[in-house]
């Protein structure tokens, strides 16, 4: 993977002031989600794939290092270079099941 980096145009100050509230907004509705899965009661929720691979996004975001979106966009990403034989589906789950039989 290519890293660069490109000077923001912007100051921190003015990155925060532009889009802290949007982005603190998405941090509630993150903790809207969880507590809505909270309050299910449904067993077995965090062995989900999809909320293994949403755990270790928030892990790698509350990290605070350098390059998490190139990180969490793996988390999410289909490692695998070989080609289906089939579409397996014809909607996306949003992340890659280690697990899934069919490849």
């Amino acid at each position: 993977m290519i890293q660069s980096v490109v000077p923001s145009p912007k100051t921190g100050r003015q990155l925060i002031d532009e889009y802290f509230i949007e982005n603190r907004n998405r941090l509630l509705e993150v903790a809207a989600f969880l507590d809505r899965l909270d309050r299910s009661g449904e067993p077995g929720l965090a062995d989900d794939f999809r909320m293994r691979a949403f755990g270790e996004a928030l892990r790698l975001l509350a990290g605070g290092t350098f390059a998490r979106v190139d990180r969490i966009q793996m988390v999410f990403s289909d490692p695998t270079t070989e080609p289906l034989a089939a579409l397996d589906q014809k909607s996306a789950k949003g992340a890659y099941d280690p697990d899934a039989e069919v490849r």
